[in-house]
């Protein structure tokens, strides 16, 4: 596929509802016999002057030169499920960027668990021609980030490469956690932001409410709110006017040494990572040295180019400009992204401000439910490792499991995508290990060490302190679910608990937790006790003591590995009597009675038994006397003890998902 586009006076030119122009006259003149409908379209149209690229939309040749006044970069931050990634999709329809036949709804979601769960998990950009109302072409670089708290890393590398935001919020369900983080990220990068309530065509959309809250919560005027709905298409070109109008130029300097932000990276087959970067300074070209002033690595440039749902090669990236880099980088996880990109000749003088590695915060071990697919499973992380480069991992093993690997998360959410991408991707079939948090353990003897794997848990008589990572959580929701949320932060030992009146019936809670109190279920309970209507966010902030113990699982005598936690000392039965009942529903019974317990060193505190099948012994006395009966049960108790000191227990691979549920059902 290409497209065409002709250098010629814009004067003459009449604008197109997509904002493109072209001159039909070069076509009109021509013979009918020679007309592109007979014959070579794409060499006729050279010969008339034309410039033909590889693009699957029409981008004029003047959109791709232009001064910095005519470039307008920004992204869209909002919640999770505010409609994001259609307002992107509408607005690159309304540009003229995707042709009807080769539209598909979240068309810059490229995954497919994205576009099922309607979330977005990496952040896209792609470049848009647009004509104003005022007759200019600018060139808007737009970058679609995601709304969940655990991809608040990419939220912040995409803020760091744009100018302005808009601030996106659902007419029905109104200003909520993470659309408040959000702007936060936002103000701390000095961002223009534009605020936009979108999904007006609703029959629960409540526009005056929400405009309260904007101006309540946020503290941004609503005087020019806009109002669109990005389903229908309603209200897009007022955005793009507000885009044009509303939000600044780049600042940068052609001339000065080069630097530029790497705010993304894909990975491709064939030429290795793909850079995603936003040049601030200087100019970027083919053939060129550069330096990555973080990792100190060099390389040479062997493509740049701008995107545009597919790479469009150029010939130089300028200051102000969004595009893509090939350097010949073979994985993405040679490269921090975050980093700076400058000439290795001529360098800048520091790094751009800002960069923040992203920390894993959730651990799990990922074992193969058969052990012949452990060599797939590695392989398989590899790969998926050079998409993902927050993805962390290390080899480990399990008497119980055999060889897995302990992974590392930004959160329970990236998690399960990874889980359900090695799934699908590569066909595997795993367990996953009880989610954990981090610990800082103090010895007797000063050292500091760091523990997320229990089975790395040092002997309890060396261990002087153990502290644990706090969070501060914010939760927002309507009044009359207040009590039940206090509640709830209680039982998960919250402190410091406050909140505030946002406006008429809705409540900001706020409440500093332990992160592993949030990472076994409260998401889902919030979600339960607000019957949806919650929504919740949070950030770390520091380590604190902590009462730590290690809680093994052990069946018929013997310690299933797998299954060991750590908890706090006052959720240590809880936890343990959770364990041991879901063990006893899934593992089969057996001739002899099978112990499940949970202990803390030496002390049982939780058990379960599972009885043994039994054959009615005393069936053939049909009389006589007791101690006949009691002869034959306790030479079948005899039996019974042999057996089980002979026999062992098979745990299913069930057992292993079953505990990780919060339910029976």
């Amino acid at each position: 596929m290409g497209c065409a586009s002709r250098e010629a006076d814009p004067s003459r030119l009449p604008a197109s509802p997509c904002g493109l122009r072209r001159d039909k006259s070069a076509l009109d003149r021509m013979p009918r016999s020679r007309h592109p409908q007979f014959e070579g379209t794409w060499e006729y149209l050279r010969r008339a002057g034309w410039i033909v690229r590889p693009f699957s939309g029409i981008m004029p040749v003047a959109v791709i030169g232009g001064s910095l006044d005519d470039i307008r970069s920004f992204c869209i931050i909002a919640h999770i499920d505010h409609g994001k990634s259609t307002l992107a999709d509408r607005l690159i329809q309304h540009c003229g960027g995707v042709t009807d036949r080769e539209f598909r709804d979240q068309i810059l979601d490229s995954m497919d668990i994205e576009r099922e769960r309607g979330i977005t998990i990496k952040s896209n950009t792609v470049t848009l021609a647009y004509t104003a109302r005022d007759g200019r072409t600018y060139r808007l670089n737009l970058i679609d980030t995601p709304g969940h708290v655990d991809f608040s890393h990419e939220v912040r590398r995409s803020l760091m490469s744009c100018e302005g935001a808009l601030l996106l919020v659902d007419a029905s369900q109104g200003v909520e956690a993470q659309t408040v983080a959000n702007m936060y990220l936002a103000t701390e990068y000095d961002l223009e932001m534009v605020p936009v309530i979108n999904k007006i065509d609703l029959p629960a959309a409540d526009v005056e409410r929400v405009k309260e809250e904007i101006e309540e919560d946020l503290g941004l005027d609503t005087d020019d709110v806009v109002l669109c709905s990005a389903k229908t298409g309603a209200g897009i070109e007022g955005v793009l006017e507000a885009i044009v109008q509303r939000l600044p130029p780049p600042a940068g300097d052609q001339e000065a040494p080069l630097q530029a932000l790497i705010f993304d990276a894909q990975y491709d087959p064939y030429r290795g990572a793909v850079l995603l970067i936003r040049v601030m300074e200087g100019s970027l070209h083919p053939g060129q040295k550069i330096l990555l002033m973080h990792t100190g690595k060099e390389y040479q440039v062997e493509e740049v180019g701008l995107l545009q749902l597919k790479r469009v090669k150029t010939e130089r990236l300028e200051a102000g400009m969004v595009g893509y880099v090939i350097a010949g980088v073979k994985a993405v996880s040679e490269i921090a992204v975050g980093d700076t990109i400058t000439d290795v000749e001529v360098p800048a003088d520091e790094p751009l401000p800002g960069y923040k590695e992203a920390k894993s915060v959730v651990f799990s071990s990922i074992y193969p439910m058969s052990t012949d697919e452990y060599l797939d499973l590695t392989k398989a992380l590899e790969k998926l490792k050079l998409n993902d480069a927050a993805l962390t991992y290390e080899k480990d093993s399990s008497v119980a499991l055999g060889f897995g690997f302990r992974c590392g998360f930004l959160g329970l959410l990236h998690l399960e995508v990874v889980q359900e991408r090695l799934r699908r991707e590569y066909d595997l079939s795993l367990i996953l290990s009880a989610p954990s948090v981090r610990y800082r353990v103090t010895l007797t003897d000063g050292k500091e060490m760091w523990v997320d794997n229990p089975s790395l848990y040092p002997d309890p008589g060396s261990i002087d302190g153990a502290e644990e990572p706090y969070i501060k959580a914010s939760v927002m929701m309507p009044e009359r679910y207040l009590g039940a949320v206090m509640e709830l932060c209680r039982d998960r030992r919250g402190e410091n608990t406050t909140f505030t009146y946002l406006a008429v019936g809705r409540v900001e809670l706020t409440s500093e937790m332990p992160l592993a109190e949030v990472i076994f279920d409260f998401n889902d309970r919030l979600k339960s006790v607000t019957q949806g209507y919650g929504s919740f966010d949070y950030e770390m902030i520091d380590y604190r003591p902590t009462d730590l113990v290690k809680v093994d699982i052990l069946v018929n005598g013997e310690v299933v590995d797998a299954l060991s936690q750590l908890v706090h000392r006052d959720k240590a039965r809880s936890r343990a009597l959770h364990y041991c009942e879901r063990l006893a529903d899934t593992i089969p019974r057996q001739q002899f009675k099978i112990a499940i317990q949970g202990a803390v060193g030496g002390d049982i505190i939780a058990r379960k038994t599972i009885n043994a099948y039994r054959k009615d012994v005393t069936a053939k006395c049909y009389g006589g006397d007791i101690s006949r009966k009691r002869k034959l049960l306790e030479k079948q108790k005899k039996g019974k003890k042999r057996m089980k000191m002979v026999g062992s227990v098979e745990i299913p691979q069930s057992a292993f998902v079953a505990v990780l549920k919060t339910d029976r059902n």
